[in-house]
């Protein structure tokens, strides 16, 4: 199953159930965390039987409003070579405020001073019960479903800053892309997931999540030993070799891109890019 938050013809925020051919089933009023992925949420999912609209006829929303994005950086073995630095001997954690979200089909908005603006495709999860000290099995039993996730990087407040202010550089209004659904946690091996990044139709990161430094189960267990997970919650597993900024010449986004990250089992998510007016 894949669960959206969407705009209905009425204008109305609702929750739905995305089928394979793009429709969407109206599955009842979004409350105010989006779709949470719990088990009864799921459970309700499957029981939609409400209106069912075309892609065109309804906008979708990033499909949840967490209370934490917990975001990991340097987690495949292939960024970390193109970076020139040494593969981590635990997660790299820092945290992305979650009003930087914004759904599939919205802009990436450049602010005036950035100009290094990066892309960053990556395997998000989203956190289905309340996690306290998991260890591997409880790990996985606390995903909730996956998304794709764009974690754009303002790499200049990034890496220019004193003592490099990864939190600023990644949370500018708009630099946190989720979508275009949450995908039950069923649609796919979590060791085994494709994640691919192009940029304006040219194939930038291709990845698998067999590259992850540190997997799933193993995020959540480092991350929930201090850190008390909540159903929404969203773990950014990391990017891939291929980001813009590692390029020669760098390849740094630019006005009237298009911004498309592929998750398998969850979807693409696109975005179009504009500069700060």
């Amino acid at each position: 199953m894949k669960a959206v938050r969407f705009v209905d013809p009425d204008g109305e925020t609702r929750i739905g159930a995305l089928d394979d051919d793009g429709k969407v089933r109206d599955a009842g009023a979004a409350g105010p965390r989006g779709f949470v992925p719990t088990d009864d949420a799921w459970r309700a999912l499957a029981a939609a039987s409400g209106s069912t609209y075309s892609r065109s006829e309804v906008r979708l929303l990033h499909p949840v409003i967490p209370e934490k994005i917990l975001a990991i950086g340097l987690n495949y073995r292939s960024h970390a070579a193109e970076s020139e630095l040494d593969v981590p001997t635990v997660p790299v954690a820092f945290a992305i405020w979650p009003s930087a979200l914004v759904g599939d089909g919205d802009a990436i908005v450049i602010p005036r001073e950035e100009t290094r603006p990066d892309f960053e495709g990556e395997l998000a999860v989203v956190i289905g019960r309340r996690t306290y000290r998991a260890d591997r099995t409880r790990a996985l039993e606390a995903v909730g479903g996956i998304a794709a996730f764009d974690d754009v990087s303002g790499r200049r407040a990034q890496l220019e800053t004193p003592l490099r202010q990864f939190t600023l550089g990644k949370s500018f209004d708009t630099f946190a892309p989720l979508g275009p659904c949450i995908a039950s946690p069923d649609v796919a091996d979590l060791e085994n997931i494709d994640v691919r990044t192009t940029v304006s139709g040219e194939l930038m990161q291709d990845a698998n999540t067999r590259d992850l430094i540190f997997g799933v189960a193993e995020l959540i267990a480092y991350l929930s030993a201090g850190v008390t997970l909540e159903p929404g919650d969203v773990v950014a597993t990391g990017t891939p070799g291929g980001v813009g900024d590692s390029r020669q010449p760098p390849r740094y986004l630019r006005e009237g891109d298009v911004v498309e990250v592929y998750v398998s089992g969850a979807g693409t998510l696109s975005n179009p890019v504009a500069l700060e007016r």
